[in-house]
């Protein structure tokens, strides 16, 4: 995946908007999160978005007026293979060129809770300083632990805690037990689901 159309101009509209797209804003980089276009019935169209600053991790709401030109930053997107932890650093290998990158765990943040080693990811450079990580919307983990389940009622919809083999707590279903396989989600840490065998 190259860098897609509107991160090349450099300058785009608030119409061009879509999650991922990074924004040059104050001279700081922040990520779309989420936007919204509104068309009120009284006065101009705007667009309410979310965006996340990229070195700091805080979000913040932000309204622009329709076609306001926004300036865009030039991300470079690489596929990169999760290689281990080292103390305070991610260690990851560019699949392309096999170089090791490693990344500080204020970048990696939240990510460490869904990535195996071995597993493969794209991290986003901006003039070749690494801005964060993508992961899959969803990823398969196994339960390392979890107490014993409730055989037997499956539509009471209660759930307990479950540890992930990343060492991340999940809600799951009462009726799954250690060793199971799961579907999480990356973006929220639900449980989507067992993996079929």
């Amino acid at each position: 995946m190259g860098p897609d159309i509107y991160e090349r101009n450099r300058v785009a509209t608030t119409n061009d908007l879509k999650n991922g797209m990074v924004l040059k804003l104050d001279n700081e980089l922040w990520q779309v999160v989420e936007f919204l276009h509104v068309k009120p019935g009284k006065g101009p169209a705007f667009v309410r978005t979310k965006i996340k600053n990229v070195l700091s991790g805080k979000i913040v709401d932000r309204t622009f007026n329709a076609g306001t030109k926004v300036e865009t930053a030039n991300v470079d997107r690489r596929d990169m293979q999760y290689l281990y932890h080292d103390g305070s650093d991610y260690i990851f290998m560019d699949e392309q060129d096999y170089d090791q990158v490693p990344l500080s765990e204020a970048l990696v943040g939240d990510a460490a809770n869904f990535m195996l080693e071995n597993q493969s990811v794209q991290v986003a450079f901006h003039e070749g300083n690494p801005l964060y990580i993508e992961l899959p919307a969803a990823v398969e983990l196994t339960i390392s632990h979890t107490e014993p389940g409730l055989q037997g009622d499956r539509s009471s919809g209660g759930t307990k805690p479950a540890t992930v083999e990343t060492g991340y707590e999940i809600q799951v279903p009462l009726f799954l037990e250690t060793g199971t396989r799961v579907r999480v989600d990356t973006r929220t840490g639900d449980y989507l689901g067992r993996v079929k065998e």
